[in-house]
């Protein structure tokens, strides 16, 4: 039987971010990839321009179907937009039965705001308490957490607090750290440190989209969490390391990487 996963994300018509992205990491998987759209975007490798929010009863029309026909065994989501889909996510999420993957994205990678400051405030008291792993980056660990979080010892404060709204896990991406990028997962009270490498290129758009998704379709595999987050992150590190060089300006990533790559 062909396993399924659902991203619940944004339109990149550039398609290294977004629901674009997830569906090319999930077929690299091996996975049945299915997509609710939230928004449609106008962008490219070097600006967002201009953002449209689905209405959210349209939104949850379109999971409602999905879920009804072809239902996934898990499930992420990427740009939400507006406090009324994080919402609406949320309570159809009461009743998932399959883990659900939050990448809490607030920031496009040319710095363009995605989430406003009630849909950050109904992710963080409606829909975290739902999931099973959240995967910010230092940015949004920051936002969820209230603390400016800049190291290791930030990372691990953070992810203290964002557990305490109810979410299973935390990954906090250390992308943005000074050295090495180390991201730090948080489960069952423990911190673990995962290691990476940093490569010299600035066509990473969309990395934290396909660490997500990469994350999602293991876990739709039937992994355990870690062994998810460690061959997710062995896959980003390979896609980023091969890219195509594309666009001119944060350049996509190369989602033809063969599973299992170093």
């Amino acid at each position: 039987m062909t396993s399924t996963a659902m991203t619940i994300a944004g339109s990149d018509p550039s398609a290294g971010a977004g629901l674009q992205a997830d569906l090319k990491t999930f077929h690299q998987h091996g996975i049945y990839g299915t997509s609710i759209v939230t928004m449609v975007t106008v962008q490219n490798t070097q600006v967002v321009d201009e953002i449209k929010v689905l209405p959210s009863d349209f939104v949850a029309a379109q999971l409602d179907a999905v879920i009804n026909d072809i239902p996934p065994l898990a499930a992420k989501t990427g740009a939400l937009g507006n406090a009324p889909i994080v919402e609406i996510i949320a309570d159809r999420s009461l009743n998932f039965s399959f883990p659900l993957v939050v990448d809490p994205i607030i920031l496009s990678t040319q710095g363009k705001s995605l989430l406003d400051k009630d849909a950050v405030w109904a992710l963080k008291k409606k829909l975290l308490p739902n999931a099973f792993l959240v995967t910010p980056n230092l940015l949004e660990a920051s936002e969820l957490a209230g603390m400016e979080v800049v190291d290791w010892t930030s990372m691990e404060k953070a992810a203290g607090i964002i557990s305490g709204y109810g979410v299973k896990s935390v990954l906090v991406k250390g992308g943005h750290l000074e050295g090495d990028p180390t991201d730090l997962l948080f489960t069952d009270g423990r911190s673990q440190r995962l290691s990476g490498e940093r490569f010299d290129t600035k066509h990473t758009h969309g990395t934290g989209c396909v660490l997500s998704a990469a994350i999602t379709a293991r876990l739709a595999s039937g992994e355990d969490l870690s062994d998810a987050v460690l061959a997710a992150k062995q896959f980003v590190a390979a896609t980023i390391k091969s890219n195509p060089g594309l666009g001119k300006g944060y350049g996509p990533v190369n989602f033809h990487v063969p599973v299992g790559t170093n």
